[in-house]
Protein backbone atom coordinates (compact mmCIF):
# COMPACT_ATOMS: atom_id res chain seq x y z
CA UNK A 1 0.00 0.00 0.00
CA UNK A 2 1.60 3.78 -1.07
CA UNK A 3 2.59 5.82 1.92
CA UNK A 4 1.62 8.89 0.37
CA UNK A 5 -2.11 9.24 -0.99
CA UNK A 6 -3.72 11.77 -2.73
CA UNK A 7 -6.38 13.56 -0.10
CA UNK A 8 -9.35 13.11 -2.48
CA UNK A 9 -8.50 9.47 -3.18
CA UNK A 10 -7.89 8.45 0.46
CA UNK A 11 -11.10 9.93 1.35
CA UNK A 12 -12.78 7.98 -2.05
CA UNK A 13 -11.68 4.64 -0.19
CA UNK A 14 -11.99 5.58 3.39
CA UNK A 15 -14.80 5.36 5.73
CA UNK A 16 -18.56 5.56 4.46
CA UNK A 17 -17.31 4.57 0.83
CA UNK A 18 -18.81 1.15 1.09
CA UNK A 19 -21.75 1.22 -1.65
CA UNK A 20 -24.21 3.41 0.62
CA UNK A 21 -27.78 4.18 -0.15
CA UNK A 22 -28.42 7.56 -1.29
CA UNK A 23 -31.84 8.73 0.92
CA UNK A 24 -34.48 9.92 -0.98
CA UNK A 25 -38.56 9.39 -1.50
CA UNK A 26 -38.89 6.78 1.33
CA UNK A 27 -42.45 6.10 2.47
CA UNK A 28 -41.42 7.96 5.90
CA UNK A 29 -39.50 10.72 4.19
CA UNK A 30 -40.85 14.45 5.42
CA UNK A 31 -39.14 18.01 5.00
CA UNK A 32 -37.39 18.70 8.38
CA UNK A 33 -37.16 21.88 9.50
CA UNK A 34 -33.56 22.46 11.66
CA UNK A 35 -35.73 22.06 14.91
CA UNK A 36 -38.18 19.80 13.88
CA UNK A 37 -38.04 16.74 16.03
CA UNK A 38 -38.56 13.05 14.59
CA UNK A 39 -40.99 10.64 16.41
CA UNK A 40 -39.33 7.52 17.74
CA UNK A 41 -40.67 3.79 18.61
CA UNK A 42 -38.50 1.73 21.08
CA UNK A 43 -38.53 -2.14 20.24
CA UNK A 44 -37.50 -3.59 23.58
CA UNK A 45 -36.74 -1.36 26.09
CA UNK A 46 -34.86 -3.80 28.47
CA UNK A 47 -31.62 -4.66 28.82
CA UNK A 48 -29.58 -2.86 25.96
CA UNK A 49 -32.81 -1.17 25.17
CA UNK A 50 -32.44 0.68 28.40
CA UNK A 51 -29.85 2.31 26.97
CA UNK A 52 -32.30 4.09 24.16
CA UNK A 53 -34.66 4.69 27.02
CA UNK A 54 -31.79 6.98 28.67
CA UNK A 55 -30.76 8.72 25.44
CA UNK A 56 -32.95 9.05 22.47
CA UNK A 57 -35.91 11.32 24.66
CA UNK A 58 -32.22 13.66 24.96
CA UNK A 59 -32.10 14.11 20.97
CA UNK A 60 -35.67 13.18 19.89
CA UNK A 61 -39.12 12.64 20.17
CA UNK A 62 -39.89 9.23 21.89
CA UNK A 63 -44.04 8.42 21.26
CA UNK A 64 -43.99 4.89 22.30
CA UNK A 65 -42.35 2.03 23.87
CA UNK A 66 -42.82 -1.93 22.78
CA UNK A 67 -41.93 -4.85 24.60
CA UNK A 68 -43.12 -8.40 25.60
CA UNK A 69 -42.45 -8.05 29.16
CA UNK A 70 -44.59 -5.79 30.99
CA UNK A 71 -42.07 -5.54 33.82
CA UNK A 72 -39.51 -4.20 31.29
CA UNK A 73 -42.60 -1.22 29.96
CA UNK A 74 -43.22 -0.45 33.79
CA UNK A 75 -38.99 -0.14 34.42
CA UNK A 76 -38.78 2.26 31.43
CA UNK A 77 -41.22 4.25 32.68
CA UNK A 78 -39.95 4.54 36.16
CA UNK A 79 -36.29 5.51 34.50
CA UNK A 80 -37.50 8.34 32.45
CA UNK A 81 -39.15 9.73 35.65
CA UNK A 82 -36.21 9.29 37.60
CA UNK A 83 -34.18 11.23 34.89
CA UNK A 84 -36.91 13.90 34.79
CA UNK A 85 -36.79 14.56 38.30
CA UNK A 86 -32.57 14.75 38.22
CA UNK A 87 -32.36 16.72 34.99
CA UNK A 88 -34.81 19.42 36.37
CA UNK A 89 -32.38 20.03 38.86
CA UNK A 90 -29.74 19.93 36.68
CA UNK A 91 -27.37 22.37 36.76
CA UNK A 92 -26.21 21.90 33.23
CA UNK A 93 -28.18 23.57 30.75
CA UNK A 94 -28.29 20.49 28.05
CA UNK A 95 -29.68 18.30 30.79
CA UNK A 96 -32.67 20.70 32.33
CA UNK A 97 -33.58 20.85 28.64
CA UNK A 98 -33.96 17.55 28.35
CA UNK A 99 -36.49 17.09 31.55
CA UNK A 100 -39.64 17.63 30.10
CA UNK A 101 -39.14 15.44 27.37
CA UNK A 102 -38.73 12.35 30.09
CA UNK A 103 -41.42 14.30 32.77
CA UNK A 104 -44.13 13.30 29.49
CA UNK A 105 -42.96 10.03 29.00
CA UNK A 106 -42.43 9.25 32.73
CA UNK A 107 -46.45 9.83 33.19
CA UNK A 108 -47.09 7.14 30.60
CA UNK A 109 -48.39 9.88 28.08
CA UNK A 110 -46.93 7.81 25.47
CA UNK A 111 -48.25 4.64 24.04
CA UNK A 112 -47.24 0.82 24.67
CA UNK A 113 -47.36 -2.34 22.81
CA UNK A 114 -46.07 -5.84 23.09
CA UNK A 115 -46.44 -6.52 19.38
CA UNK A 116 -44.44 -4.65 16.87
CA UNK A 117 -46.87 -5.47 13.77
CA UNK A 118 -49.66 -3.81 15.93
CA UNK A 119 -47.64 -0.64 16.80
CA UNK A 120 -46.82 0.24 13.35
CA UNK A 121 -50.41 -0.72 12.00
CA UNK A 122 -52.06 1.45 14.57
CA UNK A 123 -49.39 4.13 14.48
CA UNK A 124 -48.76 4.79 11.08
CA UNK A 125 -47.26 7.83 9.99
CA UNK A 126 -47.46 9.06 13.41
CA UNK A 127 -44.05 7.13 13.75
CA UNK A 128 -40.59 8.08 11.58
CA UNK A 129 -38.12 5.86 13.18
CA UNK A 130 -37.74 2.70 15.00
CA UNK A 131 -34.81 1.74 17.20
CA UNK A 132 -34.42 -1.92 17.44
CA UNK A 133 -33.43 -3.29 20.47
CA UNK A 134 -34.56 -6.99 20.72
CA UNK A 135 -32.88 -10.31 21.58
CA UNK A 136 -31.35 -11.48 18.33
CA UNK A 137 -33.64 -13.56 17.16
CA UNK A 138 -36.19 -10.87 16.30
CA UNK A 139 -33.59 -8.36 15.22
CA UNK A 140 -34.64 -9.21 11.40
CA UNK A 141 -38.36 -9.29 11.67
CA UNK A 142 -38.97 -6.15 13.68
CA UNK A 143 -36.39 -4.23 11.45
CA UNK A 144 -38.29 -5.45 8.21
CA UNK A 145 -41.61 -4.55 9.80
CA UNK A 146 -40.21 -1.15 9.88
CA UNK A 147 -38.80 -0.83 7.17
CA UNK A 148 -41.56 -2.09 4.90
CA UNK A 149 -43.87 0.48 6.86
CA UNK A 150 -41.61 3.31 5.50
CA UNK A 151 -39.54 3.84 8.68
CA UNK A 152 -36.00 4.66 9.27
CA UNK A 153 -34.27 1.82 11.65
CA UNK A 154 -31.29 1.49 13.86
CA UNK A 155 -30.68 -1.96 14.74
CA UNK A 156 -28.71 -2.72 17.26
CA UNK A 157 -25.23 -5.75 16.87
CA UNK A 158 -26.12 -8.46 15.59
CA UNK A 159 -27.62 -6.90 12.67
CA UNK A 160 -29.23 -10.82 12.12
CA UNK A 161 -29.14 -14.08 13.48
CA UNK A 162 -28.49 -15.51 10.06
CA UNK A 163 -26.96 -14.27 7.12
CA UNK A 164 -29.65 -14.76 4.45
CA UNK A 165 -31.38 -12.47 6.78
CA UNK A 166 -28.69 -9.94 6.75
CA UNK A 167 -29.29 -9.97 2.96
CA UNK A 168 -32.85 -9.34 3.08
CA UNK A 169 -33.04 -6.49 5.38
CA UNK A 170 -29.73 -4.42 3.18
CA UNK A 171 -32.17 -5.42 -0.10
CA UNK A 172 -35.54 -3.65 1.74
CA UNK A 173 -33.60 -1.16 3.05
CA UNK A 174 -32.26 0.07 -0.84
CA UNK A 175 -36.12 -0.83 -1.98
CA UNK A 176 -37.65 1.91 0.58
CA UNK A 177 -34.83 4.23 0.42
CA UNK A 178 -34.58 4.69 4.63
CA UNK A 179 -32.30 5.80 6.77
CA UNK A 180 -30.41 2.89 9.11
CA UNK A 181 -27.89 1.67 10.93
CA UNK A 182 -26.27 -0.59 13.33
CA UNK A 183 -24.97 -0.34 16.44
CA UNK A 184 -21.25 -1.37 16.07
CA UNK A 185 -20.90 1.90 18.56
CA UNK A 186 -16.69 1.46 17.79
CA UNK A 187 -17.15 2.83 14.57
CA UNK A 188 -18.12 6.06 15.28
CA UNK A 189 -15.37 6.71 17.67
CA UNK A 190 -12.51 9.32 17.17
CA UNK A 191 -9.55 6.56 17.46
CA UNK A 192 -11.68 4.01 15.34
CA UNK A 193 -11.56 6.76 12.16
CA UNK A 194 -7.60 7.45 13.28
CA UNK A 195 -6.82 3.52 12.97
CA UNK A 196 -8.76 3.29 9.71
CA UNK A 197 -6.69 6.32 8.42
CA UNK A 198 -3.51 4.80 9.81
CA UNK A 199 -4.08 1.65 7.98
CA UNK A 200 -5.74 2.93 4.67
CA UNK A 201 -2.80 5.25 4.43
CA UNK A 202 0.32 2.89 5.01
CA UNK A 203 1.81 3.52 8.06
CA UNK A 204 2.06 0.40 9.28
CA UNK A 205 2.69 -0.75 5.98
CA UNK A 206 1.58 -3.70 4.27
CA UNK A 207 -0.95 -5.82 6.35
CA UNK A 208 0.24 -8.80 6.67
CA UNK A 209 -2.39 -10.81 9.18
CA UNK A 210 -5.60 -9.78 11.19
CA UNK A 211 -6.41 -11.48 14.72
CA UNK A 212 -9.59 -10.88 16.58
CA UNK A 213 -10.28 -12.72 19.91
CA UNK A 214 -13.19 -12.80 23.10
CA UNK A 215 -12.28 -14.87 25.61
CA UNK A 216 -15.67 -15.88 26.85
CA UNK A 217 -16.75 -18.92 24.83
CA UNK A 218 -20.16 -20.95 24.35
CA UNK A 219 -21.86 -23.05 26.60
CA UNK A 220 -21.81 -26.02 24.61
CA UNK A 221 -25.30 -27.36 26.12
CA UNK A 222 -25.71 -30.83 24.90
CA UNK A 223 -29.53 -31.22 25.88
CA UNK A 224 -32.67 -28.72 25.57
CA UNK A 225 -34.29 -27.43 29.29
CA UNK A 226 -35.61 -30.25 30.88
CA UNK A 227 -39.31 -29.77 31.55
CA UNK A 228 -41.31 -26.68 31.68
CA UNK A 229 -42.69 -24.08 33.82
CA UNK A 230 -45.80 -21.05 33.76
CA UNK A 231 -45.65 -18.78 32.18
CA UNK A 232 -45.17 -15.43 34.03
CA UNK A 233 -47.93 -12.97 33.77
CA UNK A 234 -45.63 -10.36 32.69
CA UNK A 235 -44.32 -12.07 29.71
CA UNK A 236 -45.93 -12.45 25.68
CA UNK A 237 -43.99 -15.45 25.88
CA UNK A 238 -45.43 -16.46 21.90
CA UNK A 239 -44.16 -12.87 21.20
CA UNK A 240 -40.78 -13.12 22.71
CA UNK A 241 -39.86 -16.25 20.40
CA UNK A 242 -41.41 -14.60 17.38
CA UNK A 243 -40.40 -16.11 14.16
CA UNK A 244 -39.05 -19.44 16.19
CA UNK A 245 -40.41 -22.55 16.34
CA UNK A 246 -42.96 -23.36 19.25
CA UNK A 247 -42.40 -24.82 22.27
CA UNK A 248 -43.26 -24.65 25.99
CA UNK A 249 -41.89 -22.04 28.34
CA UNK A 250 -38.96 -22.61 30.13
CA UNK A 251 -36.60 -19.52 30.98
CA UNK A 252 -33.50 -20.99 30.33
CA UNK A 253 -34.85 -20.32 26.56
CA UNK A 254 -34.51 -16.83 27.33
CA UNK A 255 -30.59 -17.08 27.59
CA UNK A 256 -30.14 -16.09 24.46
CA UNK A 257 -26.30 -17.02 23.95
CA UNK A 258 -26.81 -20.53 24.92
CA UNK A 259 -28.90 -21.48 21.59
CA UNK A 260 -28.63 -21.09 18.22
CA UNK A 261 -32.27 -20.87 17.42
CA UNK A 262 -31.96 -17.64 19.34
CA UNK A 263 -28.37 -16.16 19.96
CA UNK A 264 -25.57 -15.52 17.96
CA UNK A 265 -22.52 -16.31 20.67
CA UNK A 266 -19.58 -13.90 20.54
CA UNK A 267 -19.31 -13.56 17.06
CA UNK A 268 -23.27 -11.85 17.22
CA UNK A 269 -22.26 -10.39 20.61
CA UNK A 270 -18.50 -8.91 20.17
CA UNK A 271 -17.26 -9.65 16.77
CA UNK A 272 -19.34 -6.83 15.47
CA UNK A 273 -17.50 -4.35 17.58
CA UNK A 274 -13.94 -6.18 17.69
CA UNK A 275 -13.71 -7.63 13.73
CA UNK A 276 -15.53 -4.09 12.29
CA UNK A 277 -11.58 -2.00 12.17
CA UNK A 278 -10.21 -5.17 10.07
CA UNK A 279 -12.95 -5.37 8.16
CA UNK A 280 -13.48 -1.70 7.49
CA UNK A 281 -10.20 -0.71 7.13
CA UNK A 282 -9.32 -3.68 4.52
CA UNK A 283 -12.05 -3.37 2.43
CA UNK A 284 -13.17 -6.77 3.02
CA UNK A 285 -17.01 -5.10 2.36
CA UNK A 286 -16.10 -5.00 -1.40
CA UNK A 287 -16.54 -8.49 -1.82
CA UNK A 288 -20.15 -7.81 -1.33
CA UNK A 289 -20.74 -4.82 -3.25
CA UNK A 290 -21.63 -4.30 -6.87
CA UNK A 291 -19.47 -6.90 -9.25
CA UNK A 292 -20.87 -9.86 -11.29
CA UNK A 293 -21.84 -13.12 -9.55
CA UNK A 294 -21.08 -16.69 -10.92
CA UNK A 295 -17.92 -18.11 -12.09
CA UNK A 296 -14.87 -15.84 -11.60
CA UNK A 297 -16.71 -13.72 -8.50
CA UNK A 298 -14.65 -13.93 -5.71
CA UNK A 299 -15.15 -16.36 -3.19
CA UNK A 300 -14.16 -16.47 1.24
CA UNK A 301 -13.12 -19.54 2.71
CA UNK A 302 -13.81 -20.36 5.32
CA UNK A 303 -13.04 -23.27 7.76
CA UNK A 304 -13.21 -23.72 11.51
CA UNK A 305 -11.96 -25.50 14.67
CA UNK A 306 -13.45 -25.80 17.94
CA UNK A 307 -13.86 -27.95 20.97
CA UNK A 308 -16.78 -29.90 19.22
CA UNK A 309 -19.83 -29.55 16.54
CA UNK A 310 -22.81 -28.40 18.34
CA UNK A 311 -25.57 -27.28 16.50
CA UNK A 312 -28.42 -26.89 19.46
CA UNK A 313 -25.66 -24.31 21.16
CA UNK A 314 -21.91 -23.19 20.73
CA UNK A 315 -19.15 -24.78 21.29
CA UNK A 316 -16.63 -23.83 24.42
CA UNK A 317 -13.79 -22.68 21.82
CA UNK A 318 -13.41 -21.83 18.53
CA UNK A 319 -11.15 -20.98 16.57
CA UNK A 320 -12.06 -19.59 12.72
CA UNK A 321 -10.49 -18.31 10.25
CA UNK A 322 -11.77 -16.52 6.64
CA UNK A 323 -9.13 -16.27 3.76
CA UNK A 324 -10.28 -13.37 2.12
CA UNK A 325 -9.66 -12.81 -1.40
CA UNK A 326 -8.04 -10.16 -3.51
CA UNK A 327 -10.23 -6.81 -3.40
CA UNK A 328 -9.52 -3.17 -4.06
CA UNK A 329 -6.42 -3.22 -5.21
CA UNK A 330 -5.30 -5.26 -1.97
CA UNK A 331 -3.76 -8.56 -1.57
CA UNK A 332 -5.37 -11.33 0.02
CA UNK A 333 -5.02 -11.58 3.28
CA UNK A 334 -6.09 -14.31 6.52
CA UNK A 335 -8.20 -12.90 9.54
CA UNK A 336 -8.29 -15.59 12.48
CA UNK A 337 -10.96 -15.15 15.16
CA UNK A 338 -10.55 -17.06 18.49
CA UNK A 339 -13.37 -17.36 21.10
CA UNK A 340 -12.91 -19.19 24.59
CA UNK A 341 -9.76 -19.79 26.28
CA UNK A 342 -7.20 -21.84 25.07
CA UNK A 343 -8.47 -21.28 21.60
CA UNK A 344 -5.33 -19.36 20.78
CA UNK A 345 -5.76 -15.72 21.22
CA UNK A 346 -3.04 -15.80 23.84
CA UNK A 347 0.21 -16.52 21.69
CA UNK A 348 -0.76 -13.73 19.49
CA UNK A 349 -1.10 -10.76 22.39
CA UNK A 350 2.25 -12.72 23.76
CA UNK A 351 3.48 -11.91 20.02
CA UNK A 352 2.17 -8.70 20.04
CA UNK A 353 3.50 -7.81 23.37
CA UNK A 354 6.48 -9.54 23.79
CA UNK A 355 8.21 -9.62 27.46
CA UNK A 356 5.01 -7.35 28.99
CA UNK A 357 3.39 -7.97 32.55
CA UNK A 358 0.17 -9.33 33.09
CA UNK A 359 -0.84 -5.40 34.16
CA UNK A 360 0.34 -4.53 30.63
CA UNK A 361 -2.22 -6.84 28.91
CA UNK A 362 -4.88 -6.57 31.42
CA UNK A 363 -6.80 -4.31 29.06
CA UNK A 364 -6.61 -7.09 25.90
CA UNK A 365 -6.97 -10.54 27.31
CA UNK A 366 -10.72 -10.08 27.33
CA UNK A 367 -11.68 -8.87 23.44
CA UNK A 368 -9.03 -7.40 21.34
CA UNK A 369 -7.66 -7.05 17.81
CA UNK A 370 -4.39 -6.85 16.36
CA UNK A 371 -3.30 -5.93 12.85
CA UNK A 372 0.10 -7.00 11.86
CA UNK A 373 1.91 -4.93 9.11
CA UNK A 374 5.09 -4.62 7.49
CA UNK A 375 6.15 -1.86 9.41
CA UNK A 376 4.54 -2.31 12.40
CA UNK A 377 1.07 -3.42 14.30
CA UNK A 378 -1.68 -1.93 15.54
CA UNK A 379 -3.27 -3.16 18.88
CA UNK A 380 -6.90 -2.38 20.21
CA UNK A 381 -9.31 -2.96 22.93
CA UNK A 382 -12.64 -4.73 22.10
CA UNK A 383 -15.20 -2.29 21.09
CA UNK A 384 -11.97 -1.02 18.76
CA UNK A 385 -12.31 2.31 20.37
CA UNK A 386 -8.89 2.65 21.63
CA UNK A 387 -5.74 1.84 20.54
CA UNK A 388 -1.93 1.45 20.54
CA UNK A 389 0.86 1.12 17.32
CA UNK A 390 3.75 -0.89 18.05
CA UNK A 391 6.79 -0.92 18.52
CA UNK A 392 6.20 1.53 20.91
CA UNK A 393 9.22 3.34 20.11
CA UNK A 394 9.02 3.61 16.58
CA UNK A 395 5.53 5.55 16.74
CA UNK A 396 6.10 8.04 19.57
CA UNK A 397 4.23 11.22 18.44
CA UNK A 398 1.74 9.53 16.67
CA UNK A 399 -1.99 10.51 17.88
CA UNK A 400 -4.04 7.92 17.79
CA UNK A 401 -7.41 9.90 19.10
CA UNK A 402 -9.04 11.54 16.17
CA UNK A 403 -9.23 11.13 12.66
CA UNK A 404 -7.40 14.09 10.74
CA UNK A 405 -8.76 12.94 7.06
CA UNK A 406 -11.80 11.01 7.38
CA UNK A 407 -14.96 12.84 8.54
CA UNK A 408 -15.42 12.86 12.15
CA UNK A 409 -18.92 11.64 14.02
CA UNK A 410 -21.17 12.97 16.54
CA UNK A 411 -22.07 9.47 17.51
CA UNK A 412 -23.94 6.54 16.40
CA UNK A 413 -27.74 7.77 17.40
CA UNK A 414 -26.74 11.55 16.27
CA UNK A 415 -25.51 10.51 12.84
CA UNK A 416 -28.37 7.58 12.05
CA UNK A 417 -30.90 11.08 13.01
CA UNK A 418 -28.62 13.08 10.71
CA UNK A 419 -29.57 10.60 7.96
CA UNK A 420 -33.19 10.03 9.11
CA UNK A 421 -33.73 13.90 8.13
CA UNK A 422 -31.83 13.40 4.14
CA UNK A 423 -28.37 13.67 5.45
CA UNK A 424 -25.17 11.76 4.64
CA UNK A 425 -25.69 7.76 5.27
CA UNK A 426 -24.09 6.52 8.87
CA UNK A 427 -20.92 4.24 8.20
CA UNK A 428 -22.48 1.45 9.50
CA UNK A 429 -25.81 1.92 7.45
CA UNK A 430 -27.40 -1.70 6.74
CA UNK A 431 -25.33 -1.28 3.18
CA UNK A 432 -22.27 -1.60 5.36
CA UNK A 433 -23.48 -3.54 8.23
CA UNK A 434 -25.06 -6.64 6.30
CA UNK A 435 -21.72 -7.46 5.15
CA UNK A 436 -20.07 -6.97 7.98
CA UNK A 437 -23.00 -9.64 9.95
CA UNK A 438 -22.88 -12.03 6.88
CA UNK A 439 -19.24 -12.37 7.33
CA UNK A 440 -19.21 -13.10 10.95
CA UNK A 441 -22.27 -15.20 10.71
CA UNK A 442 -20.25 -17.88 7.84
CA UNK A 443 -17.91 -18.18 10.74
CA UNK A 444 -20.88 -19.61 12.70
CA UNK A 445 -22.11 -21.86 9.88
CA UNK A 446 -18.36 -23.18 9.69
CA UNK A 447 -18.20 -24.60 13.34
CA UNK A 448 -21.49 -26.43 12.93
CA UNK A 449 -19.44 -28.11 9.82
CA UNK A 450 -15.99 -30.50 9.49
CA UNK A 451 -15.13 -28.91 6.33
CA UNK A 452 -14.03 -25.26 5.24
CA UNK A 453 -17.21 -23.66 3.47
CA UNK A 454 -16.35 -21.62 0.34
CA UNK A 455 -18.98 -18.74 -0.20
CA UNK A 456 -19.94 -16.57 -2.66
CA UNK A 457 -20.76 -13.12 -1.51
CA UNK A 458 -22.82 -11.85 -4.13
CA UNK A 459 -24.64 -14.43 -5.06
CA UNK A 460 -25.29 -15.04 -1.13
CA UNK A 461 -24.40 -19.03 -1.86
CA UNK A 462 -22.44 -21.57 0.03
CA UNK A 463 -20.65 -23.56 -3.34
CA UNK A 464 -19.13 -26.34 -1.95
CA UNK A 465 -21.55 -27.86 0.39
CA UNK A 466 -25.42 -27.99 0.48
CA UNK A 467 -25.72 -28.43 3.65
CA UNK A 468 -24.30 -25.55 4.98
CA UNK A 469 -25.73 -23.29 2.02
CA UNK A 470 -28.81 -24.17 3.59
CA UNK A 471 -27.76 -23.36 7.43
CA UNK A 472 -27.19 -19.80 5.76
CA UNK A 473 -31.54 -19.23 6.54
CA UNK A 474 -34.08 -20.45 8.92
CA UNK A 475 -37.63 -21.49 8.62
CA UNK A 476 -40.33 -19.12 10.33
CA UNK A 477 -43.05 -19.87 11.85
CA UNK A 478 -47.04 -18.90 10.32
CA UNK A 479 -47.77 -15.01 11.13
CA UNK A 480 -43.78 -14.11 10.77
CA UNK A 481 -42.07 -12.97 7.57
CA UNK A 482 -39.36 -10.59 6.38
Amino acid sequence: MAKRMDRRAFLGRAGGGVGLVVLGGGASARAYRANDKLDVALIGVGGRGGWFVQTVPRMENVVAFCDVNDRKLAGAFRRCAELARKFSASKHSWEKQAAPAFARIGEARIKTFHDFRKMLDEMGKGIDAVVVATPDHTHAVASAAAIRAGKHVFCEKPLTRTVHESRALRELARTHKVATSMGNQGTYSGAFRRALELIRGGKIGEVRAVHVWNNGGGADRTATPAGTETVPDFLRWDLWLGPARDRPFHPEWMRRHLWREFGTCQLGNWAPHTANLGFMSLHVHDLWLGGETGKGAPRLRVEAKSSGINRLSFPKWEHVRWHVPARAGLKPIVLDWYNGAGAGAKAVLDRALPGAGEDAKKAYQWAATVIEGTEGTILTTGHNMSFVLLPAEKFQGVQCSRPEVVEGSRGPEQDWFRACRGGKAPWASFDYASALNEFLMLGNVATQFAEPIEYDPRAMKIVNDPKAHEALSCEYRKGWTL
